[in-house]
């Protein structure tokens, strides 16, 4: 037993790596080690005998055990020494800076559009953007035969054989939002209304899925005047520019009566946009006061009422604003295209100093 214990122990202390000291475990603990065969022995002996050569056997096993894993942990502190000797760190150097995360631009001009007009007591409306074709085209007084309500320029949602329900699709503008706005809480009313919406298009300036915003002012006394203001003031806002110069175009829509297309005055000097200066003109939205049908539909009464709509593209002026060339980059980019037209987090840029084009 001792010559066992002397053999084990000192080949424990001499073991210099981790396998070394495995391979010692095993011929002394394993299954079929010499300890563990001398421990099955114990059954042959006399009671008395194997009382004493048991406990013995236990105290060895122990022993060994106890070298095995005070071996083991002294090898791991030796190799974790040789390893900080090897390789080093200096905690006095400054953190690496971590890239924040960015806000994307259409969500920021979502927030800034919103808040221009909370600031003149418009309320934000949503609603759904799968819609019945009545309110995305009957209600707004779009007729059967108007183009918009063609397979080729609308997503309609499939239909299963034996489905009588009324057409669905994906809205092609927030103007359901209104209809629903005003059959909810009446006249009068001033919300805008932001969100996604569909049409089959896809080119530099379109995209299949983009973003509008619509605003909506009911009330007994309001006029084309008022939606000049309303729009003139949130232009000076939106581009941060003092003197901006609007130009109404007459224009139809199905919805609004009259109508009228919106111009902005502006320049290209230079390759760089500028807005409220210049010769040029820029159409950047759709308006007109709302056609006495549209009010029938949605429940108010068009000869107690009448009010002003509008309707923006929230990609557009993201564009605009930010010197943004290509619709399509906002659906096909990266962080690096991001940060590239100066978007970090919380970040607010603006126009000063011009947009590239």
């Amino acid at each position: 037993m001792d010559a066992l214990k002397e053999r084990y122990l000192g080949g424990i202390a001499e073991a210099g790596d981790e396998a070394a000291l495995e391979e010692l475990r095993v011929a002394a603990l394993g299954k079929k080690g010499e300890i563990s065969l001398k421990m099955r022995e114990l059954g042959q002996m006399d009671p008395a005998v194997r009382q004493a050569a048991g406990q013995a056997l236990n105290r060895l096993k122990d022993e060994i055990d106890a070298a095995l894993r005070a071996k083991k942990a002294a090898l791991g502190d030796a190799a974790l020494d040789e390893r900080l000797k090897a390789e080093w760190l200096d905690v006095t150097l400054p953190g690496r800076p971590r890239r924040q995360g960015t806000v994307h631009p259409i969500s920021q001009v979502t927030e800034e559009v919103t808040a221009i007009f909370a600031d003149m007591g418009f309320a934000v409306a949503e609603g759904p953007q799968i819609e019945s074709d009545w309110y995305n085209f009957d209600a707004l007084n779009i007729p059967p035969e108007h183009p918009s309500r063609q397979e080729m320029d609308t997503f309609y949602m499939a239909r299963a054989e034996g489905d009588n329900r009324p057409p669905h699709v994906l809205r092609t503008h927030t103007s359901p939002v209104q209809i629903r706005s005003m059959q909810t809480h009446g006249a009068p009313i001033r919300i805008i209304a932001p969100g996604r919406v569909y049409r089959m298009d896809m080119d530099q300036t379109h995209t299949p899925m983009f973003h509008q915003v619509e605003g909506l002012a009911i009330d007994r006394d309001i006029s084309m005047a008022n939606l000049k203001w309303v729009l003139e003031e949130f232009c000076r806002a939106f581009f941060e520019v003092e003197g901006v110069e609007l130009r109404f175009r007459a224009s139809h829509f199905p919805f609004t009566e009259p109508s009228a297309e919106v111009d902005i005055r502006c320049s290209w000097a230079g390759g760089s946009l500028k807005i409220g200066e210049g010769d040029d003109w820029m159409e950047i939205l759709g308006s007109g006061m709302v056609h006495p049908k549209v009010l029938a539909a949605a429940g108010v009464d068009p000869d107690e009422w009448q009010g002003f709509a509008f309707g923006l593209g929230i990609d557009r002026l993201a564009m605009l604003k930010y010197g943004i060339p290509d619709l399509r980059a906002f659906f096909e980019s990266d962080l690096r295209w991001l940060r590239h037209y100066g978007f970090a987090a919380l970040d607010m840029p603006t126009v000063a100093g011009g947009l590239s084009r």
